[in-house]
């Protein structure tokens, strides 16, 4: 083989070498110069480390000492812890958007704002109901529509609130059960708050025969109210016939209590024993559809005495606390009560 064939062979394969030669060269020339950069970069990559540790220490800090974040606090704890929350992510979204600034890294926030609001709409309809809840929850602790304690009825559901928290309403019902119901289910239903205006209405009716005086017997019952324990004198007790038949009347008798000192089922309940004593007393007692005869003895002394000590027995018409201390040890237990408890 002469030295042209040999210079044909070897030429193109030392060509090649020094192809993969001047690559590894190229290839350690840009790693040299990338590490070169991030040692000169170090100091501004500490410099941002100390921003962004900063704005969360003084996030949290400057969160802490608003004095308005104060008197929101003493109205509503849920909604202080809110805004400080708010406050302090802010102060931290400068401070990394700061640093991504002096690290020339901007361009990757806008990326990363992107793909969060992304995310943000998907977790958005996929976590619709948690959300609804959530934003219900914030509301009503803003407008507080009833305190702990209260005896409401929303919807159809009636008990005393116990907590609101940030998902859920916590009521106790009359029978001593715990009730749960979604917020957005507060928020969107019609609630009546027995508790919110001290002074509630009683009514009760009875009948009278038709040989009765209505207008007596109205007078009668209406004075027997106002002597009750507890019955308010204004607004004053009252009474109106509301039904007529061919045998008598139907009369109803209607009463204002106070209800932080009198309860409404014991009153009522006393006014109706009362009432329907004093009308047969007066000879207004219920029609009779039907005719009898009844043969009775006279009552002896110790029934007279009976029936006297009776009529003397003032019913009781206190304040029902039975599920006081119930609603009281589940406030106590359930944990990020939004509501606040003064009265």
């Amino acid at each position: 083989m002469n030295i042209a064939q040999l210079a044909y062979v070897w030429i193109p394969a030392v060509r090649k070498h020094l192809s993969f030669l001047d690559a590894v060269d190229d290839a350690f020339s840009e790693v040299q110069d990338k590490v070169a950069k991030l040692i000169g970069t170090l100091p501004l990559l500490v410099v941002a480390l100390i921003i962004v540790a900063f704005s969360i220490w003084f996030g949290g800090w400057f969160s802490r000492r608003i004095k308005i974040l104060r008197r929101i606090s003493n109205q509503n704890p849920y909604m202080d812890g809110l805004l400080r929350n708010i406050i302090k992510f802010l102060i931290v979204l400068g401070g990394v958007l700061l640093a991504l600034d002096m690290l020339g890294a901007t361009s990757l926030v806008g990326a990363v704002l992107g793909s969060a609001g992304v995310v943000g709409l998907v977790l958005g309809f996929a976590f619709k109901d948690i959300a609804e809840n959530y934003v219900s929850g914030i509301l009503l602790s803003i407008r507080q529509p009833f305190n702990p304690g209260d005896l409401v009825k929303i919807d159809t559901h009636e008990g005393r609130v116990v907590a609101l928290t940030a998902r859920a309403t916590l009521l106790m019902t009359l029978d001593g059960n715990q009730l749960l119901l979604p917020n957005a289910t507060v928020f969107k239903s019609v609630m009546l708050n027995y508790t919110r205006n001290p002074r509630r209405r009683f009514d009760f009716t009875t009948n009278v025969n038709i040989g009765s005086s209505w207008s007596e017997a109205m007078s009668i019952g209406i004075k027997t109210i106002s002597e009750i324990p507890g019955v308010l004198a204004d607004p004053a007790p009252s009474a109106l016939i509301k039904d007529l038949a061919d045998n008598g009347a139907s009369l109803q008798f209607f009463g204002w209590i106070d209800q932080k000192k009198s309860d409404l089922s014991k009153t009522r309940s006393e006014a109706m024993r009362l009432v329907r004593r004093k009308l047969r007393e007066a000879g207004a007692s219920p029609p009779d559809a039907t005719q009898k005869v009844v043969l009775s003895r006279l009552p002896d002394a110790a029934e007279t005495l009976h029936i006297a000590n009776e009529a003397k027995h003032a019913g009781d018409v206190s304040v029902d606390r039975t599920l006081d201390d119930a609603v009281a040890h589940a406030n106590k237990t359930e944990g990020g009560n939004l509501l606040d408890d003064a009265k």
